[in-house]
């Protein structure tokens, strides 16, 4: 046993500090980005912020939207083949750039991600998705994706230290998803005791994938649009947003009528309602590591998206970074004890 003294913090430990700028509107602000990648040929051009991939979140209809956009979606994994043959058939060519499809790391999950990408070779991006991305087993499935699909693009995590990172990235993978237990409807953190402050585990892990030459994806940990920002001061190259963008129109869950409200379900990947959905129950050597909420109807994924996109242009002009490239270099944080005033919160 050994214990690490220096303390690691999350978003409410930090805020940004404002800078002179040269700029005059939130209008001249160019939040889209362009990635190489490491192993894969392709390149890509967007604005990097992504769905992630929960069947309450990364569905098909959220993908649509949002590529309209130029932002992206990691399209959640319980989708069929025929399902996925119909949802291609109505893109278009440039969509195809902002959605990835996501997979498991079992033979069977294996099966199914060579049929879909048989059968629609035009997806570029591959989302290798687990929990705990620490096991040799992964390292070794993304090895072995990478072998088999030299040309895509491979996502894979989830890790929040940098040596691991540099492992994913080493074994095959592009881009290397950060983040363990963060997330609004994750309950690992309380059910294991495992975990690691979300911004520090940006930071470290950006670390080790820029020396490599890689990038890593913010997953979790994201209640509102300042921490976004956030994320990308701290070297995030991607943002994954889950609670932010459930209850809308494109969302998935079930729509509940409660009081003369409308709310729509929201739930963890690793809860019991997920696993009683897709598997049957939760195994009886595991335990449940999500919760099941109610959100309240949102209408539109529109707004949202302007709510944030505005605030992330915001920040940019509070620090004088006129690309989302420059804000990390803009961006010094400051320890702080208190992040707004309550006094009217709800």
């Amino acid at each position: 046993m050994r214990i690490e003294y220096d303390i690691k913090l999350g978003f409410k430990d930090v805020m940004i500090r404002p800078k002179r700028s040269t700029l005059k509107s939130r209008s001249e602000v160019n939040l889209e980005r362009e990635f190489k990648f490491l192993h894969s040929a392709a390149t890509w051009s967007g604005i990097p912020i992504m769905a992630a991939n929960m069947d309450t979140v990364g569905t098909f209809e959220m993908a649509k939207v949002l590529a309209n956009k130029k932002l992206f979606t990691a399209i959640h994994k319980h989708y069929s083949l025929a399902d996925w043959n119909i949802f291609t058939s109505g893109l278009q060519d440039a969509h195809f750039d902002y959605i990835a499809v996501s997979t498991g790391i079992s033979q069977q999950d294996s099966e199914k991600l060579e049929e879909i990408l048989k059968f629609n070779p035009q997806l570029k991006f591959i989302c290798i998705d687990v929990a705990n991305g620490y096991s040799e087993y992964f390292a070794d499935f993304v090895k072995n994706t990478r072998m088999q699909y030299p040309d895509k693009v491979i996502i894979a995590g989830n890790v929040v230290t940098g040596e691991m990172v540099e492992e994913l990235l080493l074994s095959g993978a592009d881009i290397v998803k950060v983040g363990i237990g963060p997330g609004s409807v994750c309950t690992t953190r309380v059910k294991t005791g495992v975990g690691y402050p979300q911004l520090s585990a940006i930071i470290e892990c950006a670390d080790a994938a820029h020396g490599l030459g890689g990038q890593i994806i913010s997953d979790g940990g994201c209640a509102i649009p300042g921490d976004i920002a956030k994320a990308f001061g701290a070297g995030a190259d991607f943002v994954m947003l889950g609670g932010m963008l459930a209850g809308h129109d494109e969302s998935g869950g079930q729509t509940i009528e409660k009081d003369g409200k409308t709310f729509r379900q929201f739930y963890g990947m690793s809860s019991s309602t997920a696993m009683e959905k897709h598997v049957g129950g939760v195994a009886e050597y595991r335990a449940s590591e999500g919760k099941t909420v109610e959100v309240p109807y949102r209408g539109a994924v529109e707004s949202t998206l302007q709510d944030i996109l505005g605030g992330l242009r915001s920040t940019c002009t509070y620090v004088g970074a006129r690309r989302l490239k420059e804000l990390t270099k803009r961006t010094t944080f400051i320890r702080v004890a208190e992040q707004e005033n309550q006094v009217y919160s709800k």
